[in-house]
């Protein structure tokens, strides 16, 4: 094997991938990085057996061949490299080390042999979809903050369902105190519809790949779910588990509907969360005369109030609400307005924005 490559393209290729790979391992080869060279491309794989991440670039390539190395390693050379050309090339008679050589610098390093690195899942056999990155990273940034982050009794409510169903794609999350779902219209036939749960690092691996705009592909298996966008292939393991019918959970209207600015609801909402202790939590929220009057109080605080205007002219109405689990749908959206929807004190609320975008949140007994 045998290539040359920039150092900044050599640096983004690692940084692409080596995220998959933990402190600890089950295997030394899962530490490693693939790097396979062939026709005018190089591509580099890193797994873990449960998430597979690989990127593709172009480079000169002499001598089609392939290497796993050490990638935390080799990152920390490359990001220290000269601005300029790195010739990597094997060790003649050793399939598992490699030579460096970037300007005036010179490295040997020794790793394991490609043959050793696990088979790549593919996509043969596969459902298709086809979507827009941007939308993808949107709806997983609108939802995946109200997955539960521990259910040892029902670990699938850590993870974000993906339903391919009735011309749409929808995610929903929940952890059975809120639910965020959002939607997108989708065209695929209609015997591909399916639900499937991605794993919380799952989610969080394309909140930091997914571009804000871009073609790309989704896979689904039966074990297994596959993205490819850009230069990035990657794939996870599926979460077992039935999810929640969330059907049951959402419902589309209320008798009080309250409009109010979000960035004004998410200032007042933060000045009271910071006198809020683990065992209080509890926001009294009491809506008349097109004004929102937020309290907080408890024995073992201070007193706290603060009020919004919002456009409301209904019969007095008050509720209760965990402020945390009102702030987040708010931090997350990107609209100026915010409906929160209520049929009375005791039942769940809605918050919407003017998006494909609504938000469940049940209240507090006290």
């Amino acid at each position: 094997m045998k290539f040359k490559i920039h150092q900044s393209n050599l640096l983004e290729a690692l940084n692409a991938v080596q995220g998959v790979v933990g402190t600890r391992v089950t295997l030394p080869v899962l530490s490693n990085v693939l790097i396979a060279a062939e026709g005018e491309e190089l591509a580099f794989t890193t797994t873990d057996f449960t998430i597979t991440k690989r990127w593709t670039c172009k480079a000169e390539v002499t001598e089609p061949g392939a290497v796993t190395l050490p990638v935390k390693r080799l990152t920390s050379i490359v990001r220290e490299l000269s601005d300029q050309i790195v010739e990597v090339s094997s060790v003649p008679g050793q399939d598992d080390a490699v030579r460096l050589v970037c300007g005036s610098f010179k490295s040997k390093m020794s790793g394991i042999a490609a043959k050793e690195f696990p088979k790549i899942p593919g996509a043969e056999d596969g459902l298709v979809f086809a979507l827009d990155q941007g939308v993808l990273k949107e709806m997983l940034r609108k939802t995946s903050y109200a997955a539960a982050t521990d259910d040892a009794a029902r670990p699938v409510l850590t993870g974000l369902l993906l339903s391919f169903a009735e011309g749409r794609l929808t995610c929903v999350a929940t952890d059975g105190r809120r639910l965020a779902l959002a939607w997108s219209e989708l065209e695929f036939p209609p015997e591909n519809a399916r639900d499937v749960v991605l794993s919380p690092r799952t989610v969080a691996e394309l909140l930091r790949s997914l571009g804000d705009k871009g073609e790309m592909k989704v896979v689904l298996k039966d074990t297994q779910i596959l993205f490819e966008f850009g230069a990035l292939f990657f794939s996870s393991k599926l979460l077992n588990g039935v999810y929640p019918n969330y059907k049951q959970v959402v419902f589309s209207d209320c008798d009080n509907k309250i409009s109010v600015n979000r960035e004004e609801l998410l200032a007042t909402l933060r000045r009271i969360n910071v006198t809020t202790t683990p065992t209080t939590n509890a926001m009294r929220l009491h809506f008349e005369n097109n004004l929102l009057s937020v309290a907080i109080k408890a024995p073992d605080i201070d007193e706290a109030t603060d009020t919004v205007t919002v456009k409301y002219d209904g019969e007095p109405l008050e509720a209760v609400f965990n402020p945390e689990y009102m702030m987040e749908p708010l931090k997350n959206l990107t609209s100026d307005t915010v409906t929160i929807e209520l049929n009375n004190g005791s039942s769940p609320g809605l918050i919407k924005d003017d998006s494909t975008f609504l938000y469940v949140i049940m209240p507090l007994r006290v």
